[in-house]
């Protein structure tokens, strides 16, 4: 009797596993196809679903440290978003820097330069 009443809480514990990592999946996908139309819910959908999936899958977890070491500064922002306590304002921001350098041309560039004014610490 003990031996069946394990198999089922294995069994369950493994079912609940599997559909976290399915909701996980959806969560991921349908983010990515909120990030691709404008507005800005798809990033906390992908967030979301990035942390359940990650937390459920041994294998994803190992794909994403490979993809980790592979290219280890796309990863980083993704990294520090999962973490139990996010950053996610200094994420956009050095995201926001990396758009500006990718995109507008040095003697325009304005967003250091307004961090710098209106940002900076007090002493």
């Amino acid at each position: 009797m003990a031996g069946a009443y394990g198999f089922v809480r294995r069994a369950s514990r493994e079912a609940l596993r599997l559909l976290v990592v399915g909701v996980g999946s959806l969560l991921i996908a349908a983010g990515f196809v909120l990030a691709l139309l404008p507005g800005h819910l798809g990033l906390p959908l992908l967030v979301i679903g990035l942390i359940l999936v990650l937390r459920n899958s041994p294998k994803a977890r190992r794909q994403f440290i490979e993809l980790q070491h592979r290219h280890p500064r796309m990863v980083f922002p993704v990294r520090r978003l999962i973490r139990r306590e996010p950053e996610v304002f200094p994420v956009l921001w050095q995201q926001a820097l990396r758009l500006e350098r990718l995109i507008v041309p040095p003697t325009w560039r304005r967003a250091g330069q307004l961090r710098r004014r209106y940002l900076r610490r007090r002493a």
